[in-house]
C-alpha cells in the first residue's frame, strides 16, 4: 500500500457505470466527508452513468480498468470500488494491486475476505481486496452474528427476498454464487456451525421493499441467553443503521422451541430453540428508486468499509 501521508479526504474510483456504480458515486459526492470522487470507469462510452459523472465535474474514462490505470488522476485514487462483474474482477484486482491501490469488491467474485462493516471490517485492514459479500449477506449475516455472540448456531438459515425490478442481470446470471457466497459468509463471518441461504425474486407491482428472514438454531438456551439474544440482535440492527438507515427489524426476535427437528446439512437431530428475525431494508432513494434497499445496502456497505478503512489506516487527516 502507499505510505502517502494522510490528506483531509481519500481520493477514489469506481469501476462499473451502471445503477450500483452511479449510485455509489452519488453516495461519496453528496454524503462523504471522509471520501473524494475522482474518476468512473466504465466499458459502454454512451452509458447514463458515464454521462452523469461527467455532468457532475467528475473524470471518466469508456476503456475500462485498463483506461483507468493510464489517467493521470489515477495517481492519487487510493482506494478503487468494483461494481462491475465477477468476471472481470481477476484483472482488476491485479493492477490494482499492483498499483498500491485497494479495491473494495461489490462483484460476487469473493476472492478477498468476505467484510460486513458492522461485524469483521477491522479484522481485514491488512487485505488489498475486500469482498461486500451479496446484498442478503450485508442484510442478515449481522444478525446471524449477534446470535452467535450470545450462544453457538447450530444451523442458519435465511431467506432474501426483493423485487425483480431491483435486481439486474448481474444478480439473474449469479444466483449461484449469491446463495453460495452468502451460505459462506454465514459460516465464516456469523459463525454458524452450518447455513444454506435462499433468494427470491419477487414481480409484486408496484414493487415491494427488500425483505429478509433470518432463522438460527441454538442449543441448550436459557430464558436468560434468550434474553441476551434479543439485546444483541437489537444492537446490531442498531450498528447497521448508522450506515444504512433504512434497515429495520420489522417484529419483535421470535422464539420457538424445537424438539427432535433433523437438520440436513448437520446430520442430526437438533433440541433447541429457533430464533427467527425478520427484517427489511429500504433504499435511501439518492439514485436508486426506494425499493431497491438490496442494491442500496451494498453500496452503502462498500462507502462504510471504504470510509472506515481509511479513518483506521491513518489515510486521513481527523
Amino acid at each position: 500500500m502507499s505510505t502517502a501521508a494522510a490528506t483531509d479526504r481519500v481520493k477514489v474510483a469506481v469501476l462499473g457505470s451502471g445503477n450500483i456504480g452511479t449510485d455509489l458515486m452519488i453516495k461519496v459526492l453528496r454524503q462523504s466527508e471522509t471520501l473524494q470522487m475522482a474518476v468512473m470507469a466504465g466499458i459502454d462510452p454512451a452509458s447514463e452513468g458515464l454521462a452523469r459523472a461527467r455532468r457532475l465535474h467528475v473524470a471518466t474514462t469508456h476503456e475500462g480498468m485498463d483506461g483507468l490505470v493510464t489517467m493521470d488522476e489515477f495517481a492519487d485514487v487510493r482506494i478503487v470500488f468494483d461494481a462491475t462483474s465477477a468476471a472481470a474482477h481477476a484483472h482488476h484486482a491485479e493492477l490494482c494491486r499492483a498499483h498500491g491501490k485497494l479495491i473494495v469488491d461489490l462483484t460476487p467474485a469473493a476472492s478477498g475476505p468476505l467484510t460486513i462493516p458492522a461485524v469483521n471490517l477491522e479484522k481485514h485492514l491488512a487485505a488489498d481486496d475486500v469482498n461486500m459479500v451479496t446484498c442478503g449477506g450485508q442484510a442478515t449475516v449481522p444478525v446471524a452474528a449477534a446470535v452467535s455472540r450470545v450462544v453457538p448456531v447450530a444451523y442458519a438459515e435465511i431467506v432474501s427476498s426483493l423485487s425483480s425490478r431491483s435486481a439486474g442481470p448481474g444478480t439473474r446470471a449469479n444466483i449461484d454464487e449469491f446463495t453460495e457466497t452468502t451460505s459462506r459468509a454465514l459460516h465464516e463471518v456469523a459463525g454458524a456451525a452450518t447455513a444454506k441461504a435462499v433468494i427470491v425474486l419477487n414481480p409484486a407491482d408496484p414493487p415491494v421493499v427488500m425483505r429478509n428472514t433470518v432463522f438460527c438454531v441454538v442449543e441448550d438456551a436459557t430464558a436468560a441467553t434468550l434474553a441476551a439474544i434479543e439485546e444483541s440482535v437489537r444492537q446490531t440492527v442498531r450498528d447497521v443503521q448508522e450506515y444504512v438507515p433504512g434497515y429495520e427489524l420489522v417484529q419483535d426476535v421470535q422464539f420457538d422451541a424445537l424438539r427432535e427437528v433433523w437438520i440436513p446439512a448437520l446430520g442430526r437431530h437438533v433440541t433447541g430453540t429457533q430464533v427467527t428475525c425478520f427484517l427489511q431494508v429500504r433504499g435511501a432513494g439518492h439514485y436508486l428508486p426506494e425499493y431497491a434497499g438490496n442494491l442500496d445496502i451494498m453500496t452503502s456497505a462498500a462507502l462504510r468499509t471504504a470510509e472506515r478503512t481509511a479513518e483506521l489506516k491513518g489515510w486521513v487527516n481527523k
